[in-house]
């Protein structure tokens, strides 16, 4: 392990400590190529970039995340340029995702200053990396890989609270929850995903602070639920966030059944459901969950004397009023209402090619966010015949064998960039 240091007067101040590859578990098989492909552009030009957050908490756990997001030295523009397939979102604080094929997004975020007054929001203002790893909402998710030299900086102390298997916060507790009441449901969930306990003034806190969710838009509350319902992990999350008074603010109907043995079992089919896909590699259908999550809280009075367009109207009422505040697309809502109607033995009247595909499971009107992202344009035949030409010479030169001397794409992305 090395030490870096900085001069503070007349001592010098542990800035960080880092931990060299072999003396971690992460390792860069376990990234995704597109996001190796992004550091190493970013690293030519300059930069620093470094793998950061949930991956690598979930590495050092031995675990695939289903993120990977990188921080950087660049701003926003230095990194759009840099990229065809990227695109600058956000006001408060501005960001960069990067779109790939099958609907992947790679966040990019310039390191940013903890000078700022979190009391009053204003954390527009880029600054070093170890301004950015002071601002992270927990200690776990404050560690910094970089692909190039396996090294592992870790600003906060983090591999200490790994070893004691605990989750502290690094913002102050006196206005963390207040200014961001989302991070409270985010220490209950990584307490049942990684298996540590929350530091005694995090628990005080976050009853405290439960409160403040109400003030928390239904768009950002719809997003964590979401995120929740496909960890494989609900059922505990969910009884535990009913535990801190926190479920009634997210899912307030679920707050007042869960505990009931016919909603325990529906929360552990639903997640023996999530964990089978992730095993498979298969995708997660989010009509199957909310069908799975409500079955039993559905009620049918005389649904004998109802016409199946009847029934259908009903139910997806039903799950709409269950769900609330949340607000999924109703297209997922009406296909968890066909799946429930299925399983209660009531045939499903089916209208068109839009309900076709509703059974096969696709979302009506689905297309890539930026053409420049999608692999379509990357085999999409030139008009030209000399640029058909060269299209095929670099085609040829990525199948060619490695033995030759040439390079083999390991991405889409590198294979735009050849």
């Amino acid at each position: 392990m090395f030490t870096r240091y900085k001069q503070e007067g007349d001592r010098e101040v542990i800035v960080a400590r880092i931990y060299s590859s072999k003396e971690h578990t992460v390792r860069n098989s376990q990234i995704d190529k597109d996001a190796l492909w992004a550091i190493r552009k970013i690293q030519a030009q300059g930069g620093e970039a470094y793998i950061v957050g949930g991956a690598v908490r979930d590495m050092l756990l031995g675990r695939r995340p289903k993120d990977f997001d990188i921080a950087t030295s660049l701003s926003p523009r230095q990194v759009q340029k840099l990229f065809w397939n990227a695109r600058i979102i956000g006001r408060r604080f501005r960001i960069v995702h990067l779109y790939f094929n099958n609907n992947k997004i790679i966040e990019v975020t310039t390191f940013r200053s903890d000078e700022e007054n979190f009391e009053e929001g204003n954390n527009n203002i880029f600054g070093t990396i170890e301004q950015d790893a002071r601002r992270r909402d927990f200690s776990i998710n404050s560690l910094y890989y970089n692909p190039q030299n396996g090294q592992l900086l870790d600003f906060n102390n983090a591999m200490e609270d790994f070893r004691k298997k605990r989750i502290r916060s690094l913002i102050p507790l006196s206005y963390s929850f207040s200014e961001d009441p989302v991070r409270m449901l985010r220490a209950v969930k990584y307490h049942v995903t990684t298996g540590f306990e929350l530091k005694w003034d995090v628990r005080r806190a976050i009853r405290k602070n439960s409160s403040n969710l109400s003030h928390v838009s239904t768009s950002r509350l719809t997003d964590e639920v979401g995120k929740i319902l496909v960890s494989g992990y609900a059922g505990k999350i969910f009884s535990e966030m009913k535990r801190y008074k926190l479920l009634p603010y997210l899912i307030p109907c679920l707050s007042v059944y869960i505990g009931y043995p016919e909603v325990d079992k529906a929360l552990e089919r639903m997640d023996e459901y999530v964990r089978e896909c992730k095993e498979d590699g298969a995708e997660i259908d989010r009509s199957i969950i909310f069908a799975r999550l409500l079955k039993p809280l559905i009620v049918l009075e005389n649904a004998s004397e109802m016409s199946a367009d009847e029934r259908m109207k009903e139910v997806f009422r039903e799950i709409k009023v269950l769900l609330s505040p949340m607000t999924p697309p109703n297209y997922e809502i009406e296909r968890a209402a066909e799946i429930i109607l299925e399983e209660l033995g009531y045939k499903v009247r089916q209208k068109g090619k839009a309900a076709a595909s509703r059974i096969q499971g696709k979302k009506p009107g689905r297309t890539m966010g930026r053409r420049s992202a999608a692999p379509e344009e990357l085999a999409k035949p030139k008009k030209k015949k000399s640029k058909a030409k060269k299209q095929n010479k670099v085609q040829q030169a990525l199948n060619a064998d490695s033995d030759d001397g040439s390079i083999l794409a390991q991405s889409l992305a590198e294979s735009h960039d050849l």
